[in-house]
C-alpha cells in the first residue's frame, strides 16, 4: 500500500518512544444502505498485516446502522431551539449548537439528562469550568455530527448520531478479518479524541487516543473513514 498523509498530516507519530504509521484508506463515500461488513472487506482487509490495527470512524458505523438523518427531516421543538443557543460553537463542527443537532440529542439521551448536564454547565462556566455537559450528557450527546461546510456530501446537510454497540461492532470486525487485528470505532477530531468501542484494554485505548491525538484522517473531504496503526518501519507506506 502507498499511503499518503492527509493534507496537514503525517503518516507517523512517536509515542512513548515509539513511532506508529497511520495510515489512513481512502474510499468512496459510504451512503444509507451500504453493508459495513463488505466495506470493510472490500477497503480494508487488503491493506491489513498480522498485527496492525484497523480503526473505523463513528460516522460510517452509524450510517450503515440507519443513524443518519437528513436536515429537513428533523423538527426540533422549542427547548431544543432554547438550549442550541447556548453551546459554543467550534471551528471544527457544529456540535449541538443547532436546533436539529439538540432535537437529536433530547431523543437519544432524554429530556432530563439534556436539562441536568445544561444546568450543571452553566454553574461551571460560572465558575471558569468548562466541559461539564458533554461530561454529563455523555457519549450519546458527544458522538452527533451536525453538518458543516467542510462535510462530503450528502452528509452536508444530515445529522449523524454516534453508533450503536460499538463494542460489539469492533468485536464482530475482528473475527470478520480472522481476529488477528485488533479494531477501535473512534470518534476523533482536531480537538480531541474518544474510543467509542474497542478490542482493546483500557491501556490500549488510552494510548490510541495519544497515537490519534492529532486526527490524522482529517476533518472534511478527506474521505478517509478508516484507517490502520502499524509499528512504524522504513518500508512503511509501501
Amino acid at each position: 500500500m502507498s499511503a499518503q498523509a492527509n493534507d496537514g498530516k503525517s503518516l507517523e507519530i512517536a509515542v512513548d518512544g515509539t513511532r506508529f504509521a497511520r495510515l489512513p484508506i481512502r474510499t468512496r463515500v459510504v451512503m444509507p444502505g451500504d453493508d459495513l461488513d463488505a466495506f470493510v472487506l472490500e477497503y480494508a482487509r487488503p491493506q491489513l498485516r498480522a498485527d496492525d490495527l484497523l480503526f473505523v470512524t463513528e460516522k460510517i458505523v452509524a450510517i450503515t446502522q440507519g443513524r443518519s438523518f437528513l436536515v429537513e427531516e428533523i423538527t426540533p421543538r422549542p427547548l431544543a431551539r432554547f438550549l442550541s443557543r447556548y453551546v459554543v460553537k467550534t471551528s471544527y463542527g457544529i456540535g449541538l449548537g443547532m436546533p436539529e443537532t439538540m432535537e437529536m440529542a433530547l431523543r437519544e439521551c432524554g429530556t432530563p439528562r439534556i436539562l441536568f448536564a445544561a444546568a450543571v454547565s452553566a454553574v461551571g462556566k460560572l465558575v471558569g469550568r468548562r466541559g461539564d455537559f458533554y461530561r454529563i450528557a455523555g457519549d450519546k450527546a458527544r458522538s452527533i455530527d451536525g453538518p458543516t461546510r467542510h462535510t462530503i456530501p450528502p452528509y452536508n446537510k444530515a445529522v449523524v448520531l454516534g453508533p450503536k454497540e460499538p463494542d460489539k461492532v469492533a468485536a464482530h470486525l475482528k473475527q470478520l478479518l480472522g481476529g488477528e487485528n485488533e479494531v477501535a470505532v473512534v470518534d476523533i477530531n482536531d480537538i480531541g479524541g474518544n474510543i467509542l468501542g474497542s478490542t482493546l484494554d483500557a491501556a490500549g485505548e488510552r494510548r490510541l487516543v495519544e497515537i490519534l491525538s492529532d486526527n490524522p484522517l482529517g476533518q472534511g473531504h478527506q474521505s478517509t473513514p478508516l484507517g490502520i496503526i502499524r509499528r512504524a518501519t522504513s518500508s512503511d507506506g509501501n
